[in-house]
């Protein structure tokens, strides 16, 4: 039978308080009495009820994470990054992956809000944000990754420089002799999509290539879209030929290679080709896929250390405090063969 806090202390013939602050690892308990309660919360598998502890203490130690897809390498190294710093505070993360819905999201942000949740990391993919006032009203600290909503109020942020990647991946091309280059790109309503496009057609430009429309391809950043956004540019090679493309995810990497093997092309010798946080560890993939990377970890670390200043300063003023922080830093670029001169 399940054993309360009061049945313990009855047994141990101690007070209510002192099993409580045992269980709160306090430190005013003689070690001796310390001893037995110990063993008598063992004995009877007492686990606490977090629930009331969060009502009593008007906080839970568990941090939201919203993202868009859960199977990408990219959120998932964050969210271990995330979870190297907090475990050690002794925080835990409840995780809910929209899939790209801007419905799921709102849908969750709300669940995240009702299981009282002391702070939100969110990867947004919507346009309207009601549901982020409940957060923001509250003094309920948020820091958005990946992607940046256009909100009326200064927010907490932590991503690439989104543009300079692209202008990493196209000289790059550039630089192998690849002058006629594609992209396939993801929504241009987002700061991602729409920071990775401009960042191509800047250095189109400052290298005296004209902006061809004809070969920027929109997708939704999974294989599908990858793969006929490939196959829409292959079809239309003769009239608007190109020879380099320049793909601004993993997965629609992918999917635009399955594209080129499919018509019989071969990478790097007729398509050059870079992509967007491909890891291959393993080195299986044939040939290599040069890629911009994000410091992935160093986003989630950094990402734990933001929500802990900010939870401080809560604690301390009883409510979120000081100038938000954008944090930016610099991608990778990973040089392997698909890239490589003709």
């Amino acid at each position: 039978m399940a054993r309360t806090l009061k049945d313990i202390a009855s047994e141990l013939n101690v007070s209510v308080s002192t099993v409580s602050r045992v269980v709160n690892n306090c430190d005013n308990v003689h070690p001796k009495t310390r001893k037995r309660v110990l063993g008598a919360l063992k004995k009877y598998n007492y686990i606490p009820n977090q629930v009331a502890r969060s009502l009593k203490k008007n906080y839970t130690e568990t941090i939201g994470i919203i993202i868009p897809d859960i199977s990408e390498t990219f959120f998932a190294q964050i969210i271990k990054g995330i979870d190297e710093v907090l475990s050690n505070r002794n925080y835990s993360i409840i995780l809910m992956d929209s899939n790209e819905s801007p419905e799921k999201e709102e849908h969750y942000l709300k669940l995240m809000f009702q299981n009282r949740v002391d702070s939100l990391v969110l990867a947004t993919v919507s346009k309207e944000h009601s549901a982020l006032n409940m957060y923001i009203s509250n003094n309920i600290p948020v820091v958005f990754i990946d992607n940046i909503p256009n909100l009326d109020y200064d927010i907490d942020c932590v991503i690439i420089n989104n543009q300079k990647a692209s202008i990493m991946a196209v000289n790059h091309l550039i630089g192998n002799g690849r002058k006629d280059i594609a992209i396939i790109t993801g929504n241009p309503l987002e700061t991602t999509g729409y920071e990775r496009l401009e960042g191509y057609k800047r250095a189109l430009r400052q290298n005296n290539i004209p902006v061809n429309s004809n070969l920027i391809k929109y997708g939704n950043y999974k294989e599908d879209t990858g793969y006929s956004c490939m196959k829409e540019l292959i079809e239309h090679r003769a009239e608007n030929p190109f020879n380099g493309v320049y793909i601004i995810s993993e997965k629609m990497t992918y999917g635009a290679i399955k594209a080129i093997r499919e018509h019989g092309l071969t990478i790097p010798e007729d398509i050059a080709l870079v992509g967007f946080d491909i890891h291959d560890k393993s080195g299986l993939i044939t040939p290599g896929i040069t890629s911009i990377c994000q410091p992935e970890n160093d986003i989630g670390k950094i990402v734990a250390e933001l929500i802990i200043k900010r939870l401080k300063e809560k604690a301390k003023s009883g409510k979120v405090s000081g100038i938000r922080q954008r944090i930016i830093l610099d991608p990778i670029l990973e040089v392997k063969v698909s890239s490589q001169p003709e």
